[in-house]
């Protein structure tokens, strides 16, 4: 009989770093890429693998994503083991530990454990909801059982400058981990790849037992031990229990040629700025268009981009761009550009290697470079943003270490 599998994303992540961006929305919610929000990408994953059973655990400033999952994201209400559901923070457990929220990744599973009953799970697909990347989640699964593991831990080389933001994992020939260092300001390379460590990218497979003992033991009422790369994943190592590191680069995507990639944390500004980039670029790493690997969003039933031609040098006209429904480029130039839904850009107006979310309108004669502009702004004709970082420091814009300018949500000029 084929194991059950429940799916959980963990979605409520504050991302701090993402300000202005999560300042009304968590960092899961954030739009991506034109039509997406962070959180699809997760979503996909399970479901292009036949993990149709989700739990969606969220928690920060919730509303955002709670209004994309209940609109955009549905099964046919007669599938019972089919669904897509929301588990807020409601202090299930408040007998045992009194009146607390969430205190960590760990501890958000823990105060939900009766949904493994609920659902009658042998495994649980623990994966976090606030990355880019796609992933065959079967594949990992069926190594997790094929290795007897108790959990295995989905792992991505990283340049070892760089992984000192993330959990550490040293294995052994087969790949067992034996060591986990969360976020050592010295990571420690993989043997034989100086210059590279083995990091772990927060995506788990529990074997059910393992959970449920794991999380009674390491949970309580004490101060520690909320999170799984810094309480669980060593304590699981400590008491014998058997980790497996999964190779990211060997996860195969259907209709995707050479080894899977792609990963990223779009933690920061900067970072989120360049993976979006990323997608506008003549040969994209991380590509949105594979009929086999379906990118799946919420439904907007919006009339389709017009590209508007009025006259001799006002031309409507895109290069190197994505942009979603109902935009309009009325005689005005976009290039290397992410657009939302809605968005209306007027003549002689130019927007260059900028992010544009849903419903923002660009004035005659603006100029915006290198920008990221949250929803419902209106810029008024004739403004310049990216060109005079004094000028938009004094206007009350975020401006990255890169030079990216960012425009809050509804701000008023």
């Amino acid at each position: 009989m084929k194991p059950r599998v429940l799916g959980m994303i963990l979605a409520g992540g504050q991302g701090s770093r993402l300000a202005p961006l999560t300042q009304k929305r968590s960092k899961p919610a954030v739009p991506f890429g034109s039509k997406y929000r962070i959180i699809d990408f997760a979503i996909n994953n399970f479901i292009n693998s036949g993990l149709f059973g989700i739990y969606v655990l969220t928690q920060y400033k919730a509303q955002s994503l709670t209004e994309h999952i209940q609109r955009g994201w549905r099964f046919g209400t007669f599938l019972s083991d089919y669904f897509i559901t929301l588990v807020p923070a409601q202090m299930y457990r408040i007998e045992e530990l009194g009146p607390v929220w969430y205190r960590g990744t760990a501890d958000a599973v823990y105060q939900n454990l009766h949904l493994l009953d609920n659902n009658k799970a042998d495994y649980v697909a623990i994966f976090s909801g606030d990355h880019i990347y796609k992933m065959n989640v079967e594949h990992m699964i069926q190594t997790h059982i094929d290795t007897r593991a108790d959990i295995t831990i989905a792992a991505y080389p990283m340049p070892q400058e760089q992984a000192h933001q993330f959990g550490i994992m040293h294995v052994d020939e087969q790949w067992k981990v034996t060591d986990f260092l969360e976020k050592p300001k010295d990571p420690p390379s993989i043997p034989g790849q100086p210059g590279t460590s083995l990091t772990s990218m927060g995506n788990y497979i529990f074997s059910r037992r393992a959970l449920e003992e794991l999380l009674v033991t390491s949970m309580g009422d004490g101060e520690e031990g909320f999170d799984f790369g810094g309480d669980v994943i060593p304590r699981a190592l400590s008491d014998g229990y058997t980790v497996m590191a999964y190779d990211f680069h060997k996860n195969p995507i259907p209709g995707q040629t050479g080894p899977n990639l792609y990963w990223r944390d779009v933690g920061t500004l900067d970072a989120y700025f360049e993976a979006n980039m990323d997608l506008v670029s003549i040969n994209p790493e991380f590509g949105l268009y594979n009929a086999e690997w379906p990118l799946r969003t919420s439904s907007e039933f919006s009339p389709p981009a017009k590209f508007v031609h009025e006259s001799e040098g006002r031309k409507g006209q895109a290069f190197n761009s994505i942009m979603a429904g109902g935009t309009i480029i009325s005689g005005g130039t976009v290039r290397d550009s992410v657009l939302g839904r809605g968005i209306h850009t007027h003549s002689y107006s130019v927007v260059e290697s900028c992010v544009l979310f849903d419903e923002v309108e660009v004035g005659r004669h603006s100029h915006l470079r290198r920008a990221i502009v949250d929803k419902d702004v209106v810029i008024p004709p004739g403004t310049k943003i990216g060109l005079d970082v004094e000028e938009d420091r004094a206007r009350g814009f975020t401006v990255t270490e890169s030079g990216v300018v960012v425009v809050p949500k509804g701000y008023t000029f």
